[in-house]
């Protein structure tokens, strides 16, 4: 019986699935762990897929499965969990960064009280300010109780399945599982060079892309639960502008004798959007009522 499965997104990584899977079948000899490891090529345009299909006859507890193109991690990561069997969920990387022997650790200290255990990556490498600083906008953006979001990971099944993930969400899934309240922690790993292939991103394209998501998350997280915390907050700062140039308006009438229609105008645009903006607050929070009602109702069909 499976009880762990071990998702691998793979992209162009060929010259790597040979060791992959070695190294896995020693953790899985050394450990007595009953995994399953699921290889998912997403659109490859190497020879991962072949590689794979020739190492199956030798590694029984491989399952591979394709993408007709490349959709992102986050689509493979999904499609790995629909055809997954265990319910303890790995997350590694294809690229072997993190080795397949650190799992086992991984593994002991979720079942010590956790829902995710995520790896703290550990040693030089070259992408560790730009790490260090995402990794520190999202603790500070999220309060999550770990110092790396971008890591191999373990975590149970219900987890994965609970949470909202969208292209490139997989960076955010100790975010989105926190804010759920599950109970995450972490344990450092060895962060090993890349033997073979090239990392699949561009740095100034990962920052951005990240950045982005980044925001992206905060809002769904945030905003999309108490809508009217934007959208009133953006009009009542309207509306107290207004308010303040109001009131400089009428002193500058009464006791200078000056007056700007310029600065009337102005001020009726803001008074007008900031009570728009506490309209359209109303009105999302009516309908993000609506879809927590629906996330209600999908959990209570879950369970029956």
């Amino acid at each position: 019986m499976v009880e762990i499965s071990i998702i691998v997104p793979a992209y162009n990584e060929r010259e790597n699935i040979p060791d992959l899977l070695a190294e896995t079948y020693r953790m899985m000899g050394d450990s007595k762990l009953k995994c399953e490891l699921i290889l998912v090529d997403d659109g490859s345009t190497d020879e991962t897929y072949k590689e794979a299909c020739r190492l199956k006859k030798k590694y029984r507890f491989l399952k591979i499965l394709r993408h007709k193109r490349n959709f992102g991690k986050t689509e493979a990561i999904l499609t790995g969990l629909d055809a997954s069997k265990g319910k303890l969920i790995i997350l590694l990387d294809a690229d072997l960064q993190y080795s397949p022997s650190c799992i086992p650790t991984l593994v002991a200290h979720l079942k010590t009280g956790f829902d995710m255990v995520t790896g703290w990556k550990t040693g030089k490498y070259e992408k560790r300010f730009t790490s260090s600083v995402y990794n520190f906008l999202s603790r500070k953006l999220f309060s999550i109780p770990i110092h790396d979001q971008n890591s191999i990971k373990v975590l149970k099944r219900e987890v994965l399945e609970d949470i909202p993930l969208r292209k490139d969400w997989h960076r955010y899934i100790v975010a989105l599982a926190y804010d759920r309240g599950y109970k995450i922690s972490e344990v450092k790993v060895k962060l090993h060079p890349r033997k073979y292939g090239t990392p699949k991103y561009s740095r100034a394209g990962r920052i951005i892309v990240g950045v982005l998501d980044l925001l992206s998350v905060k809002f769904q997280i945030s905003f999309s639960k108490k809508p009217l915390l934007l959208f009133g907050t953006m009009g009542g700062s309207l509306l107290l502008i207004g308010f303040i140039l109001g009131v400089v308006a009428i002193i500058l009438r009464v006791f200078y004798h000056h007056g700007f229609r310029p600065v009337l105008y102005l001020i009726i645009l803001l008074i007008l959007a900031g009570l728009s903006l506490f309209a359209i607050g109303f009105i999302v929070e009516a309908i993000a009522a609506l879809g927590e009602r629906l996330t209600h109702f999908e959990r209570r069909v879950k369970n029956i």
